[in-house]
């Protein structure tokens, strides 16, 4: 399928709800405190869309044949890679948990994840956590037109590897805003100069998924979706949703100004 280029009034719509899925992880960070649970935290996000007249995407959706996802949010903690279903579970001191927020505002949608330390975690812990930023950042420096999806895939891995990283090749980022999921698969261990080239228009995910093990998964059995390390090591992820522009690239969900 065609990658879609995007109308400027989808973009408008787009980025409203890029910024506030964004505004949603600002929301929770007040929240993330050792004692409080996922489930917890997933009820706050669902209050805080409500009140800005969102949904979620995550509520009820079916993936690939397993059961729907029950959760609002996606909450995964310390050797979860992705796709975390929100639960009794406790945060405790030293815990890192990714929270992972899709919304659906007049009908578009903006992605977006980022990390949060429980109370004081290890030099390893955030170590990791500053690297996988970091990965964010240099795969953003590859998004302008003409650039090839490749490259963006290439840097990140390239970088994770000498830092002493794997990096999950399982899953990856999409394309997004006028549906949950659209081409292109967003790689973020590839070769250089491969791919499709980017266009003025097109908006997608790069969420890069790092390990300080083995960069397999294993999803959980009872629930179908939570996504492990297969080794127990520690995993961090960051996300945002990008905008080709003419003259670079836009992080339409980046509300901190870090990119």
């Amino acid at each position: 399928m065609a990658i879609k280029i995007k109308t400027p009034k989808q973009i408008e719509g787009i980025r409203k709800s890029s910024q506030l899925a964004a505004q949603c992880l600002k929301h929770l960070e007040q929240f993330v405190k050792p004692g409080i649970t996922t489930k917890e935290l997933d009820t706050i996000a669902s209050d805080f869309m409500k009140q800005h007249n969102a949904t979620s995407a995550t509520i009820g959706y079916k993936g690939h044949g397993v059961q729907p996802f029950s959760g609002h949010i996606c909450t995964s903690v310390n050797d979860v890679i992705c796709h975390g279903v929100p639960n009794d579970y406790t945060l405790k001191d030293g815990d890192i948990l990714n929270i992972d927020v899709t919304t659906i505002l007049d009908g578009y949608f903006g992605d977006t994840c980022r990390m949060y330390a429980v109370g004081d975690v290890t030099d390893e812990a955030q170590a990791l956590m500053d690297a996988t930023k970091e990965c964010l950042k240099i795969g953003l420096k590859e998004c302008y037109p003409g650039s090839r999806f490749g490259n963006i895939g290439y840097v990140i891995s390239e970088f994770a590897h000498k830092q002493g990283y794997s990096v999950v090749y399982e899953f990856c980022g999409h394309g997004v805003g006028l549906q949950f999921h659209e081409d292109p698969e967003v790689s973020h261990i590839a070769h250089k100069n491969t791919g499709k080239r980017m266009r003025p228009g097109m908006i997608f995910t790069i969420e890069p998924m790092i390990n300080t093990g083995k960069a397999r998964s294993k999803v959980d059995e009872s629930d179908g979706w939570t996504a492990r390390t297969i080794d127990g090591g520690l995993s961090a992820q960051y996300e945002h949703t990008i905008l080709i522009t003419e003259n670079g690239c836009e992080a339409l969900t980046d509300v901190y100004g870090d990119y």
